[in-house]
């Protein structure tokens, strides 16, 4: 464990010893072993408040195999999610759910989401959280099954119909989603193919243009998308592949209430990307609302952080998904 490791450098250096030579261990397995304390941390920081449980449930197949002639090849893939629900939820009754989509390219639902769920638990939602295909902490079989703006959306769809189905207390008619970054990419591509599916939706610094992406990132991030287990080719050799995976070639297909925030200053997702999102969507007429700030402190983070103005925004979020999901009621 590279924690370990660093434990035994430490104390021998401050022992005034040669450290021995230190065993170079496998990244997932590490990360394997965090995600599992994170796991416990969730249940501590949500007690009192919620039950916190984590479940599995099945999705689509992977998209590719590494060995297409494997026994079990072509089997659903197996998704994680947390789910969590107020401990004083009435259960007789109808409630609202949100579901929370992490972000990152290979990132996980970590307790860094703390202060965004405690707040949804507030107010009276049903959450949860899937670890769609690719997510960090479950090994490299289910980090190389990653399908950016592919099946990732499938994971989603997945976890909504099994809250639904086990959830006799959430109102199917009541479910919203919410994302930032490449969360708020998924939000997007989901309210865009299943809009039935969704009364509200918020995205946030949202991934809109993988096109326009692949141009300003660095060759170490292109090559997460081009990389043999993924898309496997670059936006130069499949420019419509890419554009297939982007939410701004689907913004025609809008017919959910939709809030987007952005900010001009975001070192992540460039507002460009934004920017080109929301033309599309005035040129296909649709009725959305979304704000650009300007030179949010915190930039690309700037309304998950503890600040007066995250906070502001938040609770923009919060009254906008509130007039149609109705929590508490």
């Amino acid at each position: 464990m590279r924690i370990a490791a660093f434990l035994i450098l430490f104390s021998s250096l401050a022992a005034g010893q040669t450290p021995a030579p230190v065993q170079v261990y496998d990244t997932h397995a590490v990360d394997r072993i965090l995600k599992s304390v994170d796991d416990l941390m969730w249940h501590v920081k949500m007690d009192g408040l919620a039950e916190v449980n984590k479940v599995r449930f099945t999705s689509t197949p992977p998209a590719k195999e590494p060995n297409p002639t494997a026994q079990g090849v072509g089997n659903p893939l197996i998704i994680n999610a947390y789910t969590y629900i107020p401990k004083k939820l009435d259960r007789a009754k109808k409630h609202p759910m949100l579901i929370y989509v992490h972000g990152g390219v290979h990132g996980n639902h970590s307790t860094t989401a703390v202060p965004l769920v405690r707040e949804m638990l507030e107010q009276g939602y049903v959450v949860i959280a899937p670890e769609y295909r690719g997510s960090n902490g479950y090994g490299r079989g289910f980090w190389e099954h990653i399908d950016y703006g592919g099946r990732e959306n499938d994971d989603i769809e997945a976890a909504r119909l099994w809250a639904l189905e086990s959830f006799d207390f959430v109102d199917p008619k009541r479910v919203g989603i919410l994302g930032w970054s490449h969360g708020g990419m998924i939000t997007l591509m989901s309210i865009f193919d299943r809009p039935e599916a969704y009364a509200a939706a918020y995205a946030g610094v949202p991934v809109s243009d993988l096109v326009a992406r692949m141009g300003y990132k660095s060759d170490t991030y292109r090559g997460l998308f081009s990389a043999d287990y993924h898309i496997g080719k670059t936006a130069e050799e499949d420019v419509k592949e890419y554009l297939r995976r982007s939410p701004v070639t689907h913004a025609h297909k809008l017919a959910t209430p939709l809030l987007i925030h952005s900010t001009t200053n975001d070192e992540d997702v460039n507002v460009l990307e934004v920017e080109r999102l929301i033309a599309a969507l005035k040129s296909a007429g649709k009725q959305f609302e979304h704000k650009i700030y300007q030179d949010a402190p915190g930039g690309h983070a700037f309304n998950r952080l503890d600040t007066k103005l995250a906070r502001e925004s938040r609770r923009e979020i919060w009254a906008f998904l509130g007039k149609v999901l109705r929590p508490g009621q």
